[in-house]
């Protein structure tokens, strides 16, 4: 009888740590973006010279993380979502699993890539991106901008600054500051 009593107490002990940890992982979820501001539609700002609603989207090429060589010329027909972001950057932080979320669940059915490009001339090193990438379970590309000029061309001064282009190559939207899965689903519903 007291084996019986002793292996409930053990179930029960059991099943509360399990509730007490899933209730905590969504409270921090919930809880990254408290007291952030979220990110701010800047296509229509005038500093936006050739970089806002209507223009064309600057084409570059750079290798990714992983290696592979990306153009985004090459994506023209998909919806992209063109992140700039760095491992040191809180507000990069909390957005990551979002998109993550979003390109495991909806990219391949919606036509989107995600193309996070890592600041890596003002990151902290590659091994760093590369734990980053990992810790987060990252599965979308992440080309790397070792010299900052596709981070100037696209005027990413304050990150995460995220450019939504259309499948014509087209930017729509510049958003500053970070997204959850909610309004990048939004803006990403108003691409063509």
């Amino acid at each position: 009888m007291k084996k019986k009593i002793i292996g409930l107490f053990v179930v029960a002990a059991m099943v509360a740590i399990a509730t007490i940890s899933f209730v905590r992982d969504n409270i921090d979820e919930q809880e990254a973006f408290a007291g952030e501001q979220m990110g701010t539609d800047m296509a229509n700002n005038a500093a936006n010279e050739g970089l806002g609603k209507g223009n064309a989207a600057p084409n570059f090429t750079l290798t990714t993380l992983d290696g592979e060589v990306v153009t985004l010329a090459d994506y023209k027909g998909k919806k992209i979502v063109l992140n700039f972001w760095a491992t040191w950057c809180p507000p990069c932080k909390a957005e990551m699993p979002h998109m993550q979320n979003y390109y495991e669940d909806m990219a391949e059915k919606e036509n989107v890539e995600i193309l996070a490009v890592n600041l890596t001339s003002t990151d902290v090193g590659l091994d760093k991106v590369k734990a980053f990438q990992e810790d987060y379970a990252l599965s979308f590309p992440i080309p790397l901008d070792e010299e900052g000029l596709v981070g100037d061309t696209y005027q990413a001064i304050t990150i995460p600054t995220t450019y939504m282009i259309d499948t014509t190559g087209t930017i729509q939207n510049k958003i500053v500051g970070p997204m959850d899965e909610q309004m990048l689903t939004d803006y990403i519903n108003n691409l063509n």
